[in-house]
């Protein structure tokens, strides 16, 4: 349940009315997750397991103008087990058509307008390889400079029933420090598009777009990330299933310099369902990626990386804000056209999630 606080506003100076107290409208919200997950790879002979428990906490603050525009921010104090020291979100423009202006740390619109596919929840899953640039997710190569903007349009945009639709742009100011051996994103622009409509008593969701993102890297020969990605649900009273499909190529970039790598003809399929049963929901989802990479920059990758995984999911609802859950997951992953057995197999969850 959120906590409606009041929160001074630090914007009084820069509104020209120092010394004079304002105040904005602000919620909290969070969750706890306790858990034992286990996995079991393909290069160990006995399983293992261990405790699994991670946290989130966040901050809201928005308050209207006499004209009607809400303007929102907040900020988390941690996420899934990180602590973010106060990581504060960009600024979020309402107005009063509906529609809506991100700015600062905006993010992309294809990611925004992407069906959700069903998945299964829970914490299980083996340790990834960092050299394997097999995608996993459909917005794979989602990346942007945090000096930008996202739109979003109102409900029903340009008069279609069911249509929302998004672009945005972001401008980095050379990132990049040491040619050959770092990639951060420049310029970029993405656009998406989500339509929802209705075929007797079911209900269809398709989604996506593309984006396309420079690094300022003059040793690279892909884009920061080309990219397009669409996915499509149908929910039909309980059930909803949906599946979706990426395909693109980008630019690689991990903390250790060396991981940085060209990364062609990367795809990914998902594919899941979900059903609702009272207080018990039951999800399964997969998803089928591979590319292939090269860490020479300006070279093109010859072997294959690719990851595979299914998973299944059932979650009880015992109370109020409180979910039981378990989950089972197997995978595969190749690397450079190698299986990988200490990445491969199965996995297993089983915890509680609390949210307030």
């Amino acid at each position: 349940m959120k906590k409606e606080l009041l929160i001074a506003s630090a914007l009084t100076a820069s509104l020209g009315m120092a010394g004079v107290a304002e105040a904005a409208s602000a919620s909290w919200s969070g969750n706890v997750r306790n858990g034992v997950a286990g996995s079991d790879s393909d290069g160990t002979a006995d399983g293992t397991y261990g405790s699994n428990q991670k946290a989130s906490l966040s901050f809201s603050v928005s308050e209207t103008t006499d004209s009607g525009i809400k303007i929102s921010t907040g900020f988390n104090v941690q996420d899934e087990g990180t602590n973010d020291l106060g990581d504060a979100n960009g600024l979020t423009f309402t107005f009063t058509d509906g529609s809506k202006l991100d700015i600062i740390e905006a993010g992309n619109a294809y990611g925004t307008h992407i069906a959700s596919v069903p998945g299964a929840s829970g914490e299980q899953g083996l340790s990834g390889l960092s050299t394997n640039s097999a995608p996993t997710g459909l917005n794979f190569s989602d990346t942007s400079d945090k000096v930008g903007f996202e739109w979003h349009s109102a409900a029903d945009a340009f008069g279609i029933s069911g249509l929302k639709a998004g672009i945005s742009g972001a401008f980095g100011d050379d990132g990049d420090t040491v040619a050959g051996s770092s990639s951060t994103s420049e310029t970029s622009y993405s656009v998406g598009v989500n339509y929802v409509t209705t075929a007797g008593d079911t209900t269809i969701t398709v989604g996506g777009g593309f984006i396309n993102a420079d690094d300022s890297n003059g040793d690279t020969a892909n884009s920061k990330a080309s990219e397009a990605a669409f996915a499509l649900t149908a929910a039909t009273g309980n059930l909803t299933v949906g599946a979706g499909f990426a395909s693109g190529s980008y630019i690689k970039s991990n903390s250790n310099a060396t991981q940085t790598a060209e990364v062609d003809s990367a795809e990914v399929v998902t594919a899941g369902a979900k059903y609702v049963s009272g207080d018990i929901t039951f999800a399964v989802g997969m998803h089928d990626g591979d590319a292939k990479d090269n860490t020479t920059l300006g070279s093109a990758g010859s072997l294959t990386d690719a990851h595979e995984a299914v998973s299944a999911s059932i979650d009880y609802t015992v109370a109020s804000g409180v979910t039981a859950t378990l989950g089972y997951t197997t995978e595969d992953a190749k690397d450079e056209d190698l299986a990988k057995t200490a990445n491969s197999g199965s996995s297993w969850y089983i915890g509680a999630n609390i949210s307030f």
